[in-house]
């Protein structure tokens, strides 16, 4: 049998992914790996040293076994713990470390999203758990940014859901089962997007004017409720849909409607239907995986940062 070469690359140079599955392994093999990453990330660069809020000066921490197990390092000089779960969403969890930074891999490894149930599967935990694990990434560590849009921005509304069945396709009803979202995209930079209770102007200018900045060139189609954005201060061109006018010159709202095409195409590939309760945090994840697209680093080194800057 020929000796095993150990010195063989993770992934092939002709490999556009960032962080391969055996590059993350190797990375956070166990859950005291992963646990020593948290406590040089949030406290000690080095490992040993750190600000002592009691001592009020840095000073070494050692870690001690205890019958409680706690993930704590304590001060030599006072004794002061620091606990580098404390403040994030793995804190009071039953759920391995290891686990949760499997689970953000997963989740930000997949260009379209990975369901409750394939993460139940891939992390041998309870669908329960796997749930819960997949919400509190979206709501806290996907959550989008209050970063401004600038430059030329397109704004389009849309509907994400089923319909009833024998109601006509099209714009729903009051009893629908769509719900309407907003969203604004800067070319060639970043998107937001929100749920939204109506698409009337009162509803959608607050959120436009809260996130683009004043004299950026906005970019809609027909729709009544932007007619308002000149006289907020920004220049206004839109497109006719209605009459079969998609692009007019530079004149055109394609970028949105592509991140749009993304989410429902993903949400009803993989999750089939959502909620309008939990619609948003979808809308997180896939506004973040949109926005984190070009990251120089790996998606998932962006996402333990956040992690680990906590509350």
């Amino acid at each position: 049998m020929p000796p095993v070469n150990r010195t063989q690359p993770k992934r092939a140079k002709s490999s556009d992914a960032q962080y391969s599955l055996m590059e993350f392994m190797e990375q956070f093999p166990d859950d005291a790996t992963c646990l020593e990453w948290l406590w040089r990330k949030r406290f000690s660069p080095n490992g040993e040293q750190a600000m002592c809020p009691k001592c009020e000066q840095s000073r070494c921490f050692r870690r001690y076994d205890s019958a409680q197990l706690r993930a704590s390092w304590t001060c030599i000089a006072c004794g002061h713990h620091l606990h580098p779960l404390a403040g994030t969403i793995f804190e009071k969890s039953s759920t391995s470390l290891h686990l949760w930074f499997y689970a953000m891999y997963l989740m930000v490894s997949t260009k379209c999203g990975i369901s409750a149930k394939q993460l139940e599967r891939e992390l041998g935990v309870t669908y329960k758990t796997a749930w819960r694990m997949a919400y509190l990434i979206r709501k806290y560590l996907m959550e989008q940014t209050e970063e401004l849009l600038a430059g030329t921005v397109e704004a389009d509304e849309t509907y994400i859901g089923g319909r009833r069945r024998g109601t006509p396709r099209g714009r729903p009803g009051a009893d629908s089962h769509k719900v309407a979202v907003f969203g604004m995209v800067e070319r060639h930079g970043q998107v937001r997007a929100m749920t939204v209770p109506n698409v009337r102007k009162a509803t959608l200018m607050p959120h436009l004017t809260r996130r683009v900045i004043p004299a950026s060139t906005v970019y809609t189609d027909e729709l009544r409720s932007y007619n308002g954005l000149e006289k907020a201060g920004y220049r206004h061109e839109s497109v006719n849909h209605s009459e079969e006018v998609w692009v007019s010159g530079d004149v055109h709202v394609n970028t949105i409607e592509g991140f749009w095409s993304l989410t429902k195409r993903g949400i009803g590939g993989v999750y089939h239907s959502v909620s309008a309760k939990h619609l948003q945090g979808y809308l997180n994840e896939y506004a973040w995986r949109y926005n984190h697209r070009a990251d120089a680093r790996a998606q998932l080194e962006t996402l333990l940062v956040r992690a680990a800057a906590g509350s």
